[in-house]
């Protein structure tokens, strides 16, 4: 399929204006999201297993803006939180107790009972972390997260299970677990799993929930059952990547769900946890071209979108599509290999490089594609930048701030002076 510059214009993603319209009232760089798109992943999630209790949890470090929170639970998702602040968040949110599940890693005994006393399941990610627990919550509840020992991802560092990774509790330490549970009388009410993130086909998923599953069968008062997440989205869909088929997904794992439920006797709450599919593909950033050169023969187009704006493609090397906006409109400029650089004084601050884009000009908008799951929950003020503004354009196409932009003011608001 022919490489597109214009998919944002086709769907109508910016609503009643353009990027430059946008940016003119809101300033650059600014995230722009659209609630159409994310409310239709929150239901596509909330679809995928049939005939058994079940509901996604909505991933918050992926996107921890208030407006979306509360849309995703308007949607009927819960919610996976990983500190205490997470919590705080999901609760202004309103989000219930019974709605939060606390997954994080080596945490202290304070962290575990800020969410004991607000009666917020826990899972543990150690035997240690069990062993924590039941010192200061004897008798109490727990999830504990398995891992599965299988993991996938597009990046070292976005694998999570396996035997070479930080997370979870190996398939071969159940009979310590079960020592611990009976050592401190805990219930172990809940089995998780998180094999990686961005898998784009159905096989991996499937064979890592039909282990889970028979994992499971050996505990028998489980009332929680999550399989984890990692769900793709296609980043290069300017080419006309295909999307994950959630149909087949969704069919042949509510058939495994069944078969399970059928022989294990119980009423079980089944979870996904969808990750980045729910926020990345409702947010966009927007930049502005302000300096072009050549070094070397490759060509340097530069922004205002540093690192600190869009960390993604430093830290993993991520690809994310870009548009070039000019005048308003879609760029209809001649396609060359371009190296898209921000503004942050450290030679890997490349958002693109040897990109084959629309040649930009000064003053044209740079439209990032896909940026709407961990964009801003991972900006900084480093080099003292401003955080971005974030705006919504809502679904009939009006658009409204959602969080403002950082203001100098805001450089100095924590130092005693």
């Amino acid at each position: 399929m022919m490489k597109t510059n214009s998919y944002t214009h086709d769907i109508d993603f910016f609503g009643n204006l353009n990027p430059q319209e946008l940016v003119e009232k809101y300033g650059s760089p600014l995230y722009v999201y659209s609630e159409k798109i994310f409310r239709e992943r929150c239901k596509e999630m909330q679809q995928l297993i049939q005939g058994k209790p079940f509901t996604s949890n909505y991933s918050i470090k992926a996107n921890s803006n208030l407006t979306l929170l509360k849309i995703a639970r308007e949607e009927g998702m819960y919610a996976d939180a990983m500190s205490p602040g997470e919590i705080l968040i999901l609760e202004k949110a309103g989000f219930s107790s019974e709605q939060i599940f606390f997954v994080p890693n080596n945490v202290s005994e304070d962290e575990m009972r800020f969410a004991i006393e607000r009666d917020i399941l826990i899972s543990c990610d150690s035997l240690d972390q069990v062993e924590t627990l039941g010192r200061i919550n004897h008798g109490g509840r727990l999830a504990v997260r398995i891992n599965p020992g299988v993991g996938a991802g597009h990046h070292e560092k976005v694998v999570t299970a396996g035997k070479k990774t930080k997370f979870g509790i190996g398939m071969d330490k159940t009979d310590e677990l079960q020592k611990l549970l009976d050592k401190y009388d805990l219930h172990l009410e809940g089995i998780n799993q998180h094999i990686g993130s961005l898998f784009m086909e159905p096989g991996p998923y499937l064979e890592a929930a039909r282990h889970f599953l028979n994992l499971a069968s050996r505990f028998k008062e489980l009332k929680l059952i999550d399989f984890g997440g990692g769900f793709g989205i296609p980043y290069h869909k300017l080419e006309g990547q295909e999307r994950l088929d959630l149909k087949k997904l969704s069919v042949d794992l509510s058939n495994l769900v069944g078969e399970f439920a059928a022989e294990y006797g119980r009423e079980v709450l089944f979870k996904a946890e969808p990750g980045r599919y729910v926020a990345a593909e409702c947010g966009v950033l927007l930049g502005q071209v302000h300096a072009l050169k050549e070094n070397g023969g490759a060509e340097y187009v530069g922004t205002d979108l540093g690192f600190n704006t869009l960390a993604r493609p430093v830290m993993y090397d991520s690809w994310h599509d870009i548009e070039i906006w000019h005048d308003g409109k879609p760029s209809t400029a001649e396609s060359v290999p371009q190296t898209v650089v921000g503004n942050i004084c450290e030679s890997g601050d490349i958002l693109a490089k040897d990109r084959v884009l629309p040649r930009a000009y000064a003053g044209d908008i740079i439209a990032v594609l896909d940026a709407g799951a961990y964009g801003y929950s991972m900006s900084s003020n480093y080099n003292n930048r401003l955080r971005p503004a974030e705006i919504l354009i809502a679904s009939d196409g009006t658009d409204r701030l959602i969080r403002r932009r950082d203001t100098y003011e805001d450089l100095f608001r924590q130092f005693d002076v």
